[in-house]
């Protein structure tokens, strides 16, 4: 819905000419805590497959329930990500980041008081719906106060430290499982409760991120706006006084956007920018397929094929979480420099060649618990720039108006359809006993993502170094 007013203003523009500064640097830390917290549940899980398994003090799960509780997870991550990502461009960033951390704060507390498969699966759903609601409002309020030449760097970074909290997680599984510090049947469930701690202290930092100001722009409020961006401005210029005088700020017409009408998503999806989304949609649903099936599944493989014992089971976490983390912060600003298309192409596909050539040692026992660690954190350390670059696709490729719900819908499609399947399959050929019936699971993954990089070279977007509002126009502007 639109009404009849003019709004001439030069937010976005006065948004691009600013230099990186702590304002920004404050933004990447509230926001982009949500990727340690999700790196933290996720590993935190397959850190304590064992712990759970056992029947007197942990669940008694099995590998097939493990799998299906990383199912719900996702499942609820879909679900939220769907419901909070509507309510994200309805209500507004700020609002919106506040409540998914909320629901996420109360859901991975109850988790560590689950008594059985049922109530774990349960709060596993919620807790996800949490997060899944966060990548919606986080990823838009991200991207729309980065300025373009820092914008896509900024994304990987964030994206990527989802792996410091898979380290976290990997630690405090370490911790809270070693008998001498804490009985058994207690520790496994303090691990769920260092995410609720962790939620508390997010509240309080983003108490200080204001509301997006391109949001505020184009929904009839373009005096807050203008408050908001003359308050960062001000920040900035008492320790840069200089900062963005050398660049015009040219101004943009629009008509005020008021609604959350459904045909305006659907037509920017599928009559404006259709070729995005078939792109966003193989981007993000190979990469969801191959990160789920590993990271969900792989304390299980350590423990049933390499017969790694429960409490050290972390210790093979941390190197797939540097190599991880450090893909996005090593590659990063390849993506800004070099281009989109060209580095998610070539991650994508160097991360599918390894993944079937793991795949292929494995199967016929040439690897150690080690040596398989190390070729993981080899392949993933190039997956993940790749992965992190397809949330930046979904969020920087379609109008300001619907970016919430695009990311929503890409990210649930995404995860619906590549990673919601993948933890139940593996767990399921796991636990067949047989090396070879993961082949073809390895061999599916890896082909998926060289098929994501063929995709990517046909239909890429080369938008690095440009305005938002130049890679999509709003859907409220004026000629």
């Amino acid at each position: 819905m639109r009404d009849q007013t003019v709004i001439t203003t030069d937010v976005p523009a006065r948004l691009e000419r600013l230099p990186f500064s702590r304002f920004h640097l404050l933004i990447i830390v509230a926001l982009g805590i949500t990727w340690i917290l999700d790196g933290l549940e996720v590993t935190i899980v397959g850190s304590l497959t064992g712990a759970l398994s056992q029947h007197r003090t942990g669940l008694g799960l099995s590998n097939e329930e493990i799998g299906l509780a990383a199912s719900a997870y996702l499942v609820g991550a879909v679900l939220g990500a769907l419901f909070f990502g509507h309510l994200t461009d309805q209500l507004g960033r700020k609002r919106l980041f506040t409540i998914t951390v909320g629901v996420y704060l109360v859901a991975t507390i109850a988790t560590g008081f689950s008594w059985n498969f049922l109530s774990f699966a349960l709060f596993r759903a919620l807790t996800g719906a949490g997060i899944g609601g966060e990548y919606s409002a986080i990823n838009s309020a991200i991207q729309e106060f980065m300025p373009a030449r820092y914008r896509g760097r900024v994304d990987l970074y964030v994206n990527g430290s989802y792996w410091v909290g898979a380290a976290l997680g990997a630690v405090g599984a370490i911790v809270v499982l070693d008998p001498a510090l804490l009985p058994p049947w207690l520790g496994w469930r303090l691990a769920f409760i260092i995410g609720g701690v962790l939620a508390l202290l997010i509240i309080t930092l983003r108490a200080f991120v204001p509301e997006s100001p391109r949001w505020l722009m184009t929904h009839g409020r373009p005096d807050e706006a203008e408050r908001v961006v003359s308050g960062i401005e001000a920040r900035i210029a008492r320790s840069n006084p200089q900062a963005g005088a050398d660049r015009e700020a040219a101004p943009v017409r629009l008509s005020p956007y008021t609604g959350t009408n459904i045909l305006d998503l659907v037509r920017a999806l599928f009559v404006h920018y259709p070729r995005r989304t078939l792109l966003g949609i193989t981007l993000m649903a190979t990469q969801a397929f191959c990160y789920n099936a590993i990271f969900f599944t792989y304390g299980s493989i350590l423990k049933t094929f390499y017969r790694v014992p429960a409490d050290a089971i972390g210790w093979f976490m941390l190197p797939f979480a540097a190599g991880n983390f450090l893909g996005p912060l090593l590659l990063g600003h390849l993506f800004d420099t070099r281009g989109r298309k060209a580095m998610i192409g070539a991650t994508y596909a160097l991360s599918g060649v390894l993944m079937v050539f793991t795949g292929l040692l494995f199967a016929f026992a040439h690897l150690s618990a080690p040596l398989q660690t190390a070729l993981w954190t080899v392949n993933f350390f190039f997956a993940s720039a790749g992965a992190s670059a397809a949330y930046l696709t979904v969020g920087e490729s379609f109008p300001l108006e619907v970016r919430a719900r695009t990311i929503a819908v890409f990210y649930a499609f995404g995860t619906g359809i590549g990673g919601v399947a993948a933890p139940a399959l593996f767990g399921a050929l796991i636990d067949k006993g047989e090396p070879i019936e993961l082949l073809w699971g390895y061999a599916l993954g890896g082909g998926l993502m060289l098929f994501a990089a063929l995709v990517e070279a046909i239909l890429g977007v080369s938008a690095e170094r440009r305005a938002l509002e130049d890679v999509a126009p709003p859907l409220s502007r004026l000629a």
